[in-house]
C-alpha cells in the first residue's frame, strides 16, 4: 500500500498561518520576514533558513521541529554525505558562506532528480535572521 505523500513544508506553514487566521502580509510581519518572501516559502519556491523557521515557528506559536515533522522531514543525519559535499566541506579556499551555498545548491539539483537526502536540523541560533537578498 502507497503512503500519502507528506506536505511541503512551505504548504504546512500556509495551511497553520490560514488556520490561525492571519493574513499574509500580518504573518510576514510578525514573523520579520517580507510578504513577497512568505510568499515564497510557502509556494515551495524557497526554502526557509533555520532562523527564519524559528521566527515562524514562535509566530504560529508552535516548535519548529512539529513543523518538520508535519512535513515529514527527518532530524535523522544521512549515513555519510556524498564525496561532492565532503569536498565542498574541506575546500579551505571557500568561505563558510560560499560552502553552504554550494551543498544547498548541489542538493536542490539532486532533490530535483529524485535524490534527496534526508535534511539536518541545526540548533537555532538566538539572533534572528534578516532576509535573503
Amino acid at each position: 500500500m502507497n503512503e500519502p505523500p507528506t506536505s511541503s513544508l512551505g504548504e504546512i506553514i500556509r495551511r497553520q498561518r490560514e488556520l490561525s487566521a492571519f493574513s499574509m502580509r500580518q504573518f510576514a510581519q510578525m514573523a520579520g520576514i517580507s510578504n513577497p518572501y512568505l510568499s515564497q516559502i510557502e509556494r515551495g519556491l524557497r526554502e526557509p533558513s533555520e532562523k527564519v523557521l524559528e521566527a515562524i515557528a514562535r509566530s504560529l506559536q508552535v516548535s519548529s521541529e512539529a513543523l518538520y515533522e508535519q512535513a515529514g522531514i527527518s532530524d535523522e543525519e544521512p549515513s555519510a554525505p556524498p564525496a561532492l559535499v565532503e569536498a565542498i566541506r574541506a575546500d579551505p579556499i571557500l568561505t563558510g558562506r560560499q560552502r553552504q551555498a554550494l551543498i544547498e545548491i548541489y542538493e536542490a539539483f539532486t532533490a530535483k532528480n529524485g535524490v534527496a537526502a534526508p535534511r539536518r536540523r541545526r540548533r537555532p541560533r538566538a539572533a534572528p535572521e534578516a532576509e535573503p537578498d
